[in-house]
């Protein structure tokens, strides 16, 4: 199995959008047997706590049903995915830590807009603090999207 980690500040926001999109994309593509992905955060802060209403509304407004509780990224994941998606700078740094404490240095690290060059930004802005949830999703979407083509060009799926 090929696993996917996405990460974000908080892991209630834009990492379980992108968790969520790319779970709804693979069960489309019926590759469940191939892909798993998962969604941690990088504060403590919001551990434990549902996703936020604003990402399942837009999710759902998309026709993607989801939600989780939070998590905190840990040094076991640093062994576990094949992929680690930040959808900032700070988020990388933090995914570069557990992969190299984990010597998982087949494991690719990239910013999630890396998969969705055409939109010519490469972070993606914290809806918690701006409320644009729907500007947040067409981000995500696009680079889930990306991401997910590039998955199944390397691996052949």
């Amino acid at each position: 199995m090929i696993g996917v980690l996405f990460l974000c500040t908080g892991n209630i926001c834009r990492s379980p959008m992108a968790h969520g999109i790319f779970n709804h994309l693979v069960r489309e593509a019926n590759l469940q047997d191939r892909l798993f992905a998962d969604s941690a955060g990088i504060d403590s802060y919001e551990v434990g706590q549902p996703t936020h209403s604003g990402t399942v509304s837009v999710l759902k407004k998309h026709g993607v049903i989801f939600s989780k509780r939070a998590r905190l990224l840990t040094e076991q994941d640093g062994a576990a995915f094949h992929y680690f998606i930040g959808m900032t700078q700070d988020h990388i740094r933090a995914l570069e830590r557990v992969r190299l404490i984990a010597g998982n240095s087949r494991a690719q690290v990239a910013l999630l807009l890396d998969y969705a060059p055409q939109l010519g930004v490469r972070e993606v802005p914290d809806p918690y603090y701006t409320g644009k949830f729907e500007e947040c999703y067409m981000l995500v979407n696009a680079g889930v999207r990306g991401l997910l083509a590039a998955i199944r060009r390397e691996h052949g799926l």
